[in-house]
């Protein structure tokens, strides 16, 4: 049986009431409906320039896979995960070290944009980390409350892997924070770039145990995601949209109107690469053979 490179129960956010009230009923499909959705996103090959939206773009590297606005909701809805509407795009990845060149860890970014306006950094050295801990902390009780109404299981804030931390070279407010559920872990990486008109949120999932892997690959992908002449922070001016919120709060949740952190659930396993929607969802072993497939047509194109 292939190592488990994924955790089983991997959260970006931990869900509240709020945002659990439309669960996709892409349940009741079968395997190979699930797999013809699949093959149905967009996916652009690295390297490439991906398009977040008209107000961001990134380099997708080699061994990623990127998919624009439709596609990162796809994504979402066959993993039986509420879309919140701003999604602009997702980085599917796979990064091998010298000792599991034939086993990649894998992992997966989603951008989110969300146009509330210009953040001010005013708040930069003041990021209390045990008062931001037990604002999420009160969150994930509220959304655990939920989850046992609908019989999942519960999901424990573990706490900080990476502390809050604001870059004020670049406006990037950093933080990762670690997951269990179950007994299996999961860590749960963010960053949010600052911009002109609003706040590109950059959500990294993987597990723990290769997050030293992989944190080099997505740290190029962040410095590699820029926003678009005239979105930037440092274009803002008098009159521009302010945000009802600071850092604290962005990290806290967003516009300071959840509880917590999060804004939805994740659960999906990637064994070996074997993707596994827990829950309801069967097991779907078509995404294991995915990066080699998409590396041997690429291999088969004449250039």
């Amino acid at each position: 049986m292939p190592r488990l490179t994924f955790a089983r129960a991997a959260a970006i956010h931990l869900a509240l009431a709020a945002s659990l009230t439309s669960v996709s009923s892409l349940g009741a499909q079968s395997d190979d409906e699930k797999r013809d959705l699949f093959n149905s996103i967009d996916w652009a090959e690295g390297p490439a320039e991906g398009r977040l939206g008209s107000v961001a773009h990134l380099s997708v590297p080699e061994s990623c896979q990127f998919t624009e606005s439709k596609g990162a909701k796809t994504f979402l809805e066959l993993t039986e995960n509420p879309t919140s509407g701003t999604e602009v795009g997702l980085l599917l990845c796979a990064t091998a070290s010298a000792d599991t060149s034939a086993d990649p860890q894998r992992w997966f970014v989603v951008y989110e944009y969300d146009a509330s306006g210009y953040v001010k950094d005013d708040e930069k050295t003041e990021l209390d980390a045990d008062k931001i801990l037990a604002t999420l902390r009160e969150g994930n009780a509220a959304g655990n409350k939920e989850r046992r109404r609908r019989g999942w299981s519960e999901l424990i804030l573990d706490g900080w892997i990476r502390p809050p931390y604001y870059a004020e070279s670049t406006h990037n407010l950093t933080w990762a924070t670690r997951v269990v559920s179950d007994g299996d872990t999961a860590a749960n990486h963010s960053v949010r770039l600052l911009g002109r008109g609003g706040v590109m949120k950059v959500d990294l999932v993987t597990d723990p145990t290769g997050l030293a892997l992989v944190l080099p690959s997505f740290d190029g992908v962040v410095a590699s995601t820029e926003f678009n002449a005239g979105n930037t922070y440092a274009e803002w001016r008098s009159g521009d949209k302010v945000a009802a919120y600071g850092l604290t709060a962005l990290v806290a949740g967003g516009a300071a109107v959840k509880l917590g952190l999060f804004g939805k659930l994740w659960k999906l396993v990637l064994a070996g690469g074997k993707a596994v929607i827990v829950g309801v969802v069967a097991v779907l072993a078509w995404a294991r053979s995915l990066f080699r497939r998409k590396k041997t047509q690429a291999e088969a194109t004449p250039a």
